[in-house]
């Protein structure tokens, strides 16, 4: 496959040609539905990860609108990192904790007071939905710290993150920048609640590469949760079967799993807008991958020391009309969208005027109140 073929085809799958969802809630669910996963991350400097996903395809949101939107019908578990699933892959989930629990779940659970997790399911069982800073104390605990993640003191915060990776609660939604946990049979529709059927292991794999589009098969982070299935035989099984292809890019030695039947899809023609990415955006997820058929290199910079850093913290690409043709740093402050840089890509036209409307966009994204159904649980 030629770069320029990969370009093309990984800016359609990811559905950034054109903006194929209708505005607002019903484009929310629909982009889940469409995506399979969103990158959850907390960092809101114009939006956080999910916002910005959400922004660049669906017009008529505000921020914490996809979650908002999509409760009832979505939880929050890791695919690749921590994301926003919907609702049909809860089987597959609750079946993979009770088999193999994993994001140092039995660390937290050996720090944890013995009565600490039966305790907080009752009272989420007895009192409804809560976050964390609505539960009772149940009393301190050592924290359990992951990379740049500091992990919590209090032991009721640490048993609905425990029971939630089990898949014995479920993050159904945010409030206020918190999670919000309840039972699984009181936030999903009853069909999440069956038990998985056998063909559930494969419908895994072929829902994360029609996710990433072209899903890199060198372990990393796009593999979360699915690393046994890398290695059992899964891969060669659906390329027999024709559900996955294995596709070699010109000039890049890597090999990538794309759907079956990919080079027969038809995308829609691109529209003249730029649109602003999440660092986490899933055409950004292999940044080598990116760099070579795009020739666009980008590293996420956050947790670089500011004397470290080339670009910025929290820098975003700019893709138009197919081609990534710059980057830039955003910050809201006072009902501002404040542009803190902006660099083109070398030898690539750069449309300011576009650049402008993006910009225009976004910020009347961020000023717009936040659209949370009536009936959302308070």
């Amino acid at each position: 496959m030629s770069p320029a073929d990969a370009r093309r085809y990984l800016v359609g799958q990811c559905g950034l040609a054109t903006m194929a969802h209708p505005p607002g809630g019903a484009g929310a669910r629909a982009l889940l539905a469409a995506r399979r996963c969103i990158q959850i991350d907390p960092i809101d400097r114009i939006g956080a990860n999910a916002d910005l996903v959400a922004f660049a395809r669906v017009d008529g949101l505000a921020r914490g609108d996809v979650h908002h939107h999509v409760e009832g019908q979505a939880f929050e578990h890791f695919a690749k990192m921590r994301c926003l699933l919907p609702a049909r892959l809860f089987p597959a989930y609750r079946a993979r904790a009770r088999r193999r629990p994993d994001w140092l779940v039995g660390t937290r659970e050996r720090r944890l007071p013995g009565p600490a997790l039966d305790a907080v399911l009752s009272e989420i069982a007895a009192h409804g939905p809560r976050t964390p800073g609505q539960m009772s104390d149940h009393g301190a605990v050592r924290p359990v710290d992951w990379g740049q993640w500091k992990g919590t003191r209090k032991a009721s915060t640490m048993a609905l993150r425990v029971l939630a990776m089990r898949c014995r609660l479920v993050v159904r939604g945010r409030r206020g920048g918190s999670h919000l946990y309840d039972l699984p049979e009181r936030s999903l529709p009853p069909e999440a609640l069956e038990e998985p059927s056998d063909a559930v292991h494969d419908a895994e794999l072929a829902d994360r590469v029609e996710a990433a589009g072209l899903l890199p098969e060198v372990a990393g982070p796009w593999w979360a949760g699915l690393e046994e299935t890398r290695k059992d035989g899964t891969i060669d099984r659906l390329l027999g079967r024709g559900v996955l292809e294995r596709v070699q890019i010109d000039g890049h030695h890597r090999t990538y799993l794309a759907p079956g039947g990919f080079r027969e899809r038809v995308f829609p023609a691109m529209d003249g807008r730029m649109r602003i990415l999440g660092p986490l955006d899933p055409l950004m997820w292999s940044r080598e991958l990116v760099e070579h058929i795009f020739g666009f290199e980008y590293r996420w910079e956050v947790y670089k020391p500011a004397a470290d850093r080339r670009w910025g913290y929290y820098v975003c690409p700019l893709l138009h009309r197919g081609e990534l043709v710059g980057r830039f740093e955003g910050r809201w402050i006072d009902g501002e969208l404040r542009i803190l840089g902006q660099w083109r890509e070398p030898g690539r036209p750069f449309d300011e005027a576009a650049f402008a409307a993006a910009i225009e966009r976004h910020a009347a994204c961020l000023a717009r109140p936040s659209t949370r159904p009536a009936d959302a649980v308070t």
